[in-house]
C-alpha cells in the first residue's frame, strides 16, 4: 500500500535561502520502519533527514538519519524540525520538547529572531597531538599541525589562526580512512565572531557539513573556557556558511539560529 508522506526542506542557521545547512523534515502520524526511514534519507541525499513522530499525550519523537546511518544528535535538523513543528503543525505554540532516542529530551523555544535549542554539553578530552591519526593530517593537507586536540564524539583540532581553517581543501579520499567526524577550529579575526570552525564527515555520505549544531556542543565549552565568556558568537566557514549564537548554562549549551522553509512536498513510498 502506497504511503503519502508530507515533508519540508529547511535551510537552518540561515538568514536567506541557499545558505546555512539544508535538512528534510518528515512529520509522521504513525511509526515507520527504520529501514524505510534510512532509505528516505538516502533518497533525500542531505546531511540529515529528520522524522517527527506525533504522539497523543506525549512529546513528539525526533530522529535523525544521514544517508549512511541514524545519528545520535543533530543540531541543524533539530532546528529545522522545530521550525516546521512551530510554524506548520502547531503555529500557536512557542516551544516544543522533542523526545529522542539517544540524548533525552531536547527543548526548542521560538523567539522573535529565530529559535533557541537546549542541547547537552560535550566537552572533549584532551589528546596528544602525536596521537592524531596520520590519515587525518594528510587528508586535511595543512602544513602546520594543530596547537591542541580534543576528542568527544568528534575529533576537534584547534589551530592558531582562522585563515588556516578557511583555506583547508581536504582530500576526502584520504579522510575516509578515519571513522569519526572532524572539527577544525580557530579564534576568529573578525570581531563579529568569537571563533570559526568547519566540520568534515567523509564517511557520512556528505563530505563537509555546511553548519553543524552538534559540533558546537564540543566547541562551545572549549572556547568559553579559553575566552572566559559564557555567551559566544560563531561562524561555520563552509561554502554555504552559517551563524550561531551560543551560551553555556551549566552542563547545557543553548544554540540559537534562524531557519527558512524552501521546499514543501509529498513523497510516495
Amino acid at each position: 500500500m502506497t504511503k503519502n508522506l508530507k515533508f519540508w526542506q529547511v535551510d537552518s542557521f540561515a538568514q536567506e535561502p541557499f545558505k546555512g545547512n539544508p535538512a528534510a523534515v518528515f512529520v509522521l502520524h504513525e511509526e515507520l520502519d527504520d529501514r524505510l526511514m534510512q532509505n528516505i534519507a538516502v533518497e533525500m541525499n542531505l546531511s540529515e533527514t529528520a522524522f517527527i513522530l506525533l504522539r497523543d499525550g506525549r512529546n513528539p519523537l525526533l530522529r535523525w538519519f544521514t544517508p549512511m546511518f541514524e545519528i545520535d544528535l543533530c543540531g541543524h535538523a533539530t532546528l529545522a524540525s522545530a521550525h516546521i513543528y512551530l510554524t506548520e503543525i502547531y503555529p500557536d505554540l512557542k516551544e516544543v520538547t522533542f523526545d529522542t532516542k539517544f540524548v533525552g529530551p531536547l527543548q526548542v523555544q521560538k523567539k522573535e529572531l529565530g529559535y533557541t535549542m537546549d542541547f547537552p554539553s560535550r566537552p572533549g578530552e584532551k589528546i596528544d597531538i602525536q596521537d592524531i591519526p596520520a590519515s587525518v593530517l594528510a587528508g586535511l593537507g595543512i602544513d602546520s599541525k594543530p596547537i591542541e586536540a580534543y576528542k568527544a564524539r568528534d575529533l576537534m583540532l584547534v589551530y592558531d589562526n582562522d585563515k588556516i581553517i578557511q583555506d583547508i581543501k581536504p582530500n576526502f579520499n584520504i579522510l575516509t580512512e578515519y571513522d569519526d567526524f572532524i572539527i577544525v577550529t580557530a579564534k576568529s579575526s573578525d570581531k563579529k565572531y568569537d571563533f570559526i570552525s568547519r566540520f568534515f564527515c567523509a564517511d557520512d555520505g556528505i563530505a563537509e557539513d555546511p553548519v553543524t549544531g552538534s559540533s558546537h556542543c564540543t566547541l562551545t565549552p572549549y572556547w568559553s573556557a579559553k575566552l572566559g565568556k559564557k555567551k559566544l558568537s560563531a561562524y561555520q566557514a563552509s561554502k554555504r556558511g552559517g551563524e550561531l549564537a551560543l551560551e553555556v548554562t551549566g552542563d547545557r549549551i543553548l544554540i540559537s539560529g534562524k531557519a527558512l522553509t524552501i521546499i514543501e512536498g509529498n513523497m510516495r513510498v
